[in-house]
C-alpha cells in the first residue's frame, strides 16, 4: 500500500467528519457542498482501491495470510460513504449530518486498520 495515499484518506476523511459533525451541531441538514466533499473522499478511495489491485495483481501481497481480510476492508471503504449519503438523503435533518460524520469517522479508522493488515498486523482474529 502507499502509505501516502492512506493518510490523504484518512485526513479527508476526517475532515469530512469535522465538518458534517458541525453542520449537526447547528441543526442543519446535509447540504450539496458535503455531498461535493463526499464525492472527493470517495474519489480518494477508488484511487485507493485502484492502486491496491494494481498491487495484488502484481503479486504484491499484504504481509502474513490477511489477502482476503485486506480486500474485504478496501470494499467496506469504498462502500462506506455511498450508504451513508443515501441515508443523510433519506434523513433530511440534523441527524443526516451526524450520520455523514460517523460514517465518515469509520472511513478514517479503516484506513488505519488497512495499514495495519498491509504492514502485518494482527488480522482481528
Amino acid at each position: 500500500m502507499i502509505a501516502p495515499l492512506t493518510v490523504a484518506v484518512a485526513v479527508a476523511a476526517l475532515l469530512l467528519t469535522a465538518w458534517c459533525a458541525y453542520a449537526a451541531v447547528r441543526d442543519q441538514a446535509v447540504k450539496d457542498w458535503h455531498y461535493i466533499g463526499m464525492a472527493v473522499v470517495l474519489l480518494l478511495t477508488l484511487v485507493q482501491l485502484g492502486v491496491a489491485a494494481v498491487q495484488l495483481a502484481r503479486g504484491e501481497r499484504p504481509d502474513g495470510d490477511s489477502t482476503a481480510v485486506f480486500v474485504s476492508y478496501l470494499v467496506a471503504v469504498v462502500l462506506c460513504l455511498p450508504v451513508v449519503a443515501i441515508v443523510s438523503l433519506s434523513e433530511r435533518t440534523r441527524w443526516g449530518s451526524a450520520t455523514v460524520a460517523a460514517g465518515a469517522l469509520v472511513l478514517a479508522v479503516l484506513q488505519i486498520r488497512l495499514g495495519d493488515i498491509w504492514a502485518g498486523g494482527v488480522s482481528g482474529g
